[in-house]
């Protein structure tokens, strides 16, 4: 990978598209959203691969992520807390745990700050009339 400086961050061309990176919310995606976002979009991306080898039949996940940071040591991020809501009917809770642990240990990029932030989560299934979007 490489980075082009510009006037208010740098730039970065990816098969997909430019990616601009600016510590100013207006002229591209901040670095920490940038942390954060990897850190919940690849457990959460492992998670459904999980889910779906155990045949579960789940037809969605979101995830929230709340950040605890230190202002007093360059606003680090020291915690981040992944909730899970999981869509679907006849999902077992002892299978979305072992998921979990399985997540946790496979998602490269909790394995690779692990030791510097502390990570946790938790999840919550969600069925037909519990907030569940419609089909």
């Amino acid at each position: 990978m490489e980075y082009t400086m510009t006037e208010n961050g740098f730039q970065s061309e990816f098969e997909y598209g430019t990616l601009d990176i600016s510590s100013q919310d207006e002229f591209g995606f901040r670095p920490y959203a940038l942390l954060v976002s990897s850190i919940a979009v690849c457990s959460g991306g492992v998670l459904r691969k999980v889910l779906g080898k155990m045949r579960m039949d789940f037809e969605d996940i979101k995830i929230k992520a709340d950040v605890k940071r230190n202002p007093d040591v360059a606003n680090r991020v020291e915690e981040i807390k992944l909730h899970f809501s999981i869509y679907g009917n006849d999902i077992q809770e002892k299978k979305v745990e072992k998921a979990l642990e399985l997540t946790r240990k496979n998602c490269a990029m909790v394995q690779s700050v692990q030791d510097s932030i502390k990570i946790e989560e938790s999840y919550e299934i969600k069925k037909h009339g519990d907030g569940f979007p419609a089909s």
